[in-house]
């Protein structure tokens, strides 16, 4: 069963299904996450925070009768109030407990290895899969034996537009790493982001057939050069979901890698 309950997943998935009216969401392809085993479903980040992905989380909850497990970032640790919320939803700040318990009930984990570099960018980098050589999250489908579902969605850059490339600023400010999206600017209908709504842009979201990361070859957590083949053809995979929910043909993809 569910760790999730309560009153912070009620109003979670309430204010979710309102985003999905908002947005006008739909999703294809969940049939690819039916069985009784768990997978590691992989996402493209969309901008400033996965819209699209705390929707199919939704989806998936009316489908499964469980909230899946998002992995997200460690910094919600350092605020009790927070911590307690997140706790509450069932997510996880990385491998541990939790989420071996998890797979063993056969429940989905859900990751975006972009993070805040993918979804904090200008608008000139829109829909652009951008998780340089970031392999933990196949270190932990081995770890698991988890097979690897890729999802994306057309919509989700088009909810704020951004203005700045906040990485390079933080540098230049001397701020650390984990919170190097600070100086990002974006805008929404009502102003900057975050007092301003997004954009009710209509998001259409893909979920693929499952990759195993064994079929690239020899697969092992110590052998890098493994781990970037599987890790490249994850990557071709949220890329070419990311187009064709855009109707977006390949070539135009090619010109603007």
């Amino acid at each position: 069963m569910n760790r999730a309950d309560g009153l912070p997943l009620r109003a979670w998935l309430a204010i979710w299904r309102l985003q999905q009216r908002y947005h006008r969401y739909s999703v294809e392809g969940l049939e690819h996450l039916d069985g009784p085993d768990a997978a590691l479903v992989v996402g493209y980040h969309g901008r400033p925070w996965a819209w699209d992905m705390c929707m199919l989380m939704v989806a998936m909850y009316d489908r499964f009768g469980y909230y899946p497990h998002g992995i997200v970032h460690r910094g919600v640790d350092q605020l009790p109030g927070l911590r307690w919320f997140v706790d509450a939803l069932g997510c996880v700040t990385g491998d541990g407990e939790a989420i071996a318990a998890a797979v063993a009930r056969g429940e989905h984990v859900i990751t975006t290895p972009g993070g805040a570099h993918e979804g904090c960018r200008t608008f000139l980098d829109n829909y652009r899969v951008d998780w340089g050589d970031r392999v933990g999250y196949l270190r932990l489908a081995l770890r698991y034996d988890l097979r690897i579902v890729p999802v994306a969605a057309a919509g989700a850059d088009e909810t704020y537009i951004g203005l700045t490339e906040p990485e390079a600023i933080a540098a230049r400010l001397g701020l650390p790493r984990d919170r190097a999206w600070i100086p990002w600017i974006g805008i929404g209908p009502l102003g900057l982001f975050p007092f301003s709504p997004p954009f009710p842009v209509r998001m259409r979201q893909l979920v693929g057939e499952p990759i195993d990361p064994r079929a690239t070859g020899r697969f092992r957590p110590d052998d890098r050069e493994s781990l970037l083949r599987a890790h490249r053809r994850v990557v071709a995979a949220v890329q070419g979901l990311i187009d064709r929910a855009r109707g977006a043909p390949s070539a135009r993809r090619r010109r603007s890698a």
